[in-house]
């Protein structure tokens, strides 16, 4: 654990503020699940909470699954980083963070679909043009955009076809739904 050197109040209402400095850093926003973790020590630790990332395991099966169909790497995301993923190997995608723009079209609950060259290319990855979002889905749970799953290519972005979209639409829809269970 790193220290921050910030030290804060607990005002009467038991609340304590988080400072804007590591809420943006740890890309916390206001609105944001925080998972509370207690040690015997007497530390107090909040950690974002991922409904995606507690279904790693079936997000993996589901990522293998559309690769296996649609032929392209597939990727499941949380809000901030790549939870699943199945056509590369795995240490370079699993829990990087997720582009800033990536992140715009989640916010927006928008599907994605790279048309042409003529686009601005959606890059998977902050900090990285290897990897090329082909077909976004939001994944949708309670009304609130929680995760993606994307069809993405390596090197150069790639127009996919309706079928994927469909396909990719359809995984996005059932996660969204066991996620409210």
């Amino acid at each position: 654990m790193k220290a921050t050197g910030i030290v804060r109040r607990i005002d009467d209402l038991g609340r304590v503020v988080i400072p804007k400095e590591i809420r943006r850093t740890m890309r916390i926003r206001e609105g944001d699940p925080l998972e509370i973790y207690t040690d015997k020590d007497g530390e107090v630790i909040f950690k974002k909470y991922s409904p995606v990332g507690e279904l790693t395991q079936f997000s993996m099966q589901y990522a293998e699954a559309l690769n296996r169909v649609s032929g392209y790497p597939a990727a499941v995301t949380d809000k901030d980083t790549v939870v699943a993923v199945s056509g590369v190997p795995k240490k370079e995608l699993m829990e990087k963070t997720i582009s800033k723009e990536l992140e715009d079209i989640l916010e927006d609950r928008m599907t994605f679909a790279y048309m042409d060259e003529d686009n601005n290319p959606l890059y998977l990855l902050e900090n990285s043009e290897k990897y090329f979002c082909n077909i976004v889905c939001p994944i949708i749970a309670d009304g609130d955009a929680i995760g993606a799953i994307i069809l993405f290519s390596v090197e150069q972005p790639t127009q996919l076809g309706e079928i994927e979209e469909k396909v990719t639409q359809t995984s996005a829809s059932v996660l969204g739904k066991v996620l409210e269970q």
